[in-house]
């Protein structure tokens, strides 16, 4: 199930709370800044006592959050793996605000939310996954900035989809990080669609730059390159994680695209300009069609 959520918007950006951080990298610190300048309280926790305390120094974090502090936030964002998110949700059950929000971040949705909904009917908490459609290249808490998520996309995924009040206030409580939409999805779908926009794109560009040409590309590479290459530079442990995580999904892709990929290679070798053009020909239209949703 996957629609543009058209709950009314309330007005979200007049209210101040208390947000939780766990995980201050690019994608926390990012949150983390969004909620600062939006005038709300942001207690804050990484592993990486050094960046906390770097945040802290910066104005960034108010405090640290820890256990009591837990039960003060309005909303909690796990910006973390997935298996921290879930070994967090599964430490802290008995701790969160049961009048609050506890949402990840994470870029899969079914492990993480699995052990959310369960855990929150099991404690009294209540959980929603979500996924920050947004983010560089770069990683760490110094790339990240209070406008990261403006006019990005983010996916909401709750266990029922027809709460309209906890949608209205997931977004409500959303307001600061500047979202232009919300999708309100199930976590099948999320994984099915991120191993095509998301995942595979990464696998792809990772694989083009191991070409020996790309020694010798500096003078002969423009934006075509550039595209194609951003994401080659990720973080290993955080996207094997992911990919794992996902595989079926991601396997069905990766074959997809290779059969595709054999297709134009065949064409070339047997010098068949006809099906060359036609493979393009459909490239571009799929594009155009892509395009018009």
């Amino acid at each position: 199930m996957t629609n543009d959520s058209n709950i009314q918007e309330t007005s979200g950006q007049t209210f101040k709370g208390t947000v939780g951080v766990v995980g201050l990298g690019l994608i926390g610190g990012s949150i983390a800044k969004a909620y600062q300048a939006a005038g709300w309280t942001v207690v804050g926790f990484d592993t990486d006592r050094a960046i906390l305390q770097y945040a802290m120094i910066s104005g960034v974090v108010n405090a640290v959050l820890d256990d009591a502090m837990l039960a003060l936030c309005d909303i909690v964002h796990l910006a973390v793996c997935p298996a921290a998110a879930v070994d967090y949700l599964t430490a802290k059950a008995d701790l969160f605000n049961k009048a609050g929000i506890v949402i990840d971040d994470c870029g899969i949705k079914r492990v993480v939310c699995e052990a959310g909904f369960r855990l929150a009917r099991a404690h009294g908490f209540t959980f929603v996954g979500g996924h920050p459609m947004a983010g560089t290249h770069m990683s760490g808490f110094k790339y990240s900035k209070a406008t990261m998520f403006v006019g990005a996309p983010m996916i909401i995924v709750p266990d029922r989809h027809d709460d309209i009040e906890l949608l209205d206030r997931v977004k409500r409580l959303l307001a600061p990080l500047g979202f232009k939409r919300h999708v309100v999805t199930d976590a099948v779908q999320h994984d099915r669609m991120i191993a095509f926009t998301s995942q595979l794109a990464h696998v792809v560009s990772n694989a083009y730059i191991k070409s020996p040409s790309a020694l010798n590309q500096k003078g002969y590479s423009a934006g075509s390159f550039r595209d194609l290459t951003r994401v080659a530079w990720l973080n290993e442990n955080m996207w094997t994680e992911l990919f794992l995580e996902n595989k079926e999904f991601l396997l069905e892709e990766l074959d997809t695209i290779i059969g595709h990929l054999a297709e134009y290679r065949d064409a070339m070798r047997a010098g068949d300009a006809d099906r060359l053009r036609t493979l393009l020909r459909d490239g571009r239209l799929a594009k155009e069609m892509s395009e018009k949703q």
